[in-house]
């Protein structure tokens, strides 16, 4: 007699997003088609590439960045959610997280262009204000507005809330308990099949190689990391991280290697990291103490092995 299994089956769904690839890993009943579920999170996460990069030129936000101060624009939903969390995080954070960097961030080369000395001079010598106290939102009527030039780079959080669009998906096809991410950047629904937190690995700030340093386990709950190993530019003999220091209008320069932090939302985690990259292990500690975040500082000494700075909460090294 044929015997049929009735054990789960453990689905691993993936497609590309933002420069690098979307996850999604859960297990179903034997059966299961995913098709469905494959397309709505690759249109979750086109959506918000396309609402949110400053990479595509008739994105929502460089229609934003193009319109003249002071003119009220229609934006989408999600894109003012994120702007909304951002210039929240950006007060937060005494303007560490600051999603107005986007010359600064053209201009040191991290966008679309290279790097170009006149306009780095101009971002280091631009005063400009943080983007908190020069940007207007109406999510009511879904409209913003800017009351100073002010270029928006979402980098520093549209990842992260990408992922939370998978994770809604997620929910909304019925399925409680998986693991979804793009790149490093990842949320657990529920937990595993087996009752155990779903673990997800803390990468080695190595360049050359990647190994995890620390794992985690989580429970409902996302995490982000921030580092100066995967994205920069070299100018000369130096090394540049593509995390910007707002008062600076320049790469972060002796900062941590990383920077890890859980949240409830991948979004806040994104933005916390990079908050805490740019006030550094001790500024940092000091407000990830105060905000109650879960964060893990990864340093470089100066013979620059790798030691555990500033750790909080439920963060495990």
């Amino acid at each position: 007699m044929l015997k049929t299994s009735t054990e789960p089956q453990r689905i691993a769904l993936n497609g590309p997003t933002m420069g690098t690839r979307w996850s999604a890993l859960f297990d179903v009943p034997p059966g299961y088609d995913p098709g469905a579920l494959a397309i709505a999170l690759q249109d979750a996460v086109a959506e918000v590439d396309n609402q949110m990069s400053t990479w595509k030129p008739e994105s929502a936000l460089m229609r934003f960045n193009t319109a003249p101060v002071g003119d009220w624009v229609v934006l989408p939903a999600d894109l003012l959610r994120v702007l909304e969390l951002g210039l929240r995080i950006g007060r937060a954070s005494g303007g560490a997280f600051d999603i107005g960097m986007g010359d600064a961030v053209r201009a040191w080369g991290f966008g679309p262009e290279a790097a170009s000395a006149e306009a780095i001079r101009s971002a280091l010598t631009r005063a400009r204000p943080p983007a908190h106290e020069a940007l207007d939102l109406a999510p009511e009527c879904g409209e913003a507005r800017k009351r100073a030039p002010l270029s928006l780079d979402l980098n520093g959080i549209a990842k992260g809330y990408g992922v939370d669009r998978l994770a809604e998906v997620m929910l909304d096809h019925g399925i409680t308990a998986a693991l979804v991410g793009i790149d490093g950047e990842m949320r657990a629904l529920g937990l595993r099949p087996d009752g155990a937190p779903w673990s997800v690995a803390v990468e080695a700030p190595d360049p050359a190689r990647r190994a995890p340093h620390s794992i985690l386990a989580l429970e409902d709950a996302a995490v982000a990391t921030s580092g100066d190993y995967r994205h920069w530019v070299e100018l000369g003999s130096q090394r540049l991280s593509h995390t910007m220091q707002p008062r600076r209008g320049a790469p972060v320069q002796g900062g941590p290697a990383s920077v890890s932090v859980v949240a409830r939302s991948c979004a806040e985690a994104d933005a916390w990291a990079t908050a805490l990259m740019v006030l550094g292990p001790d500024e940092g500690a000091r407000v990830a103490r105060r905000e109650g975040l879960d964060a893990l500082f990864l340093l470089r000494d100066p013979d620059t092995e790798v030691r555990v700075g500033p750790l909080f909460g439920a963060v495990d090294a």
